[in-house]
């Protein structure tokens, strides 16, 4: 990315904006980081995340290639989710913003507090 370039519509810094901007993107990559999880055991993992919701997520991610699905027969069916080396790939970006949020996170509560005092 430059700094001298307008954020088109298919401009891949809005792309990767856009991956991160939903609330859940980052949560879910964190979640997988140790390897492939079945869909109870992720959501056990994830606090306040519905199953329909985990589901949306998990198919978006899989869309964007950054998850796999891996469905094993047998009764019941097995399947698991993995992330490819794509979205290991963002395992980095994440944990920096998780790093900022917890450096600055008292500071973003503040701001917001004396914002909403104020209006």
């Amino acid at each position: 990315m430059t700094t001298d370039q307008p954020f088109l519509a298919d401009c891949r810094a809005r792309l990767a904006f856009d991956l991160l901007a939903n609330t859940w993107n980052a949560v879910v990559l964190w979640a997988l980081r140790h390897g492939p999880v079945r869909h109870g055991e992720l959501r056990d993992r994830i606090g306040g995340i519905s199953q329909k919701v985990l589901t949306e997520t998990l198919r978006r991610l899989e869309f964007n290639g950054l998850v796999t699905r891996r469905a094993y027969g047998g009764a019941p069916p097995r399947v698991e989710y993995e992330l490819t080396e794509l979205g290991r790939s963002l395992l980095d970006p994440i944990e920096a913003f998780g790093v900022w949020a917890f450096e600055h996170g008292d500071e973003v509560m503040a701001a917001q507090e004396r914002c909403t005092r104020d209006s």
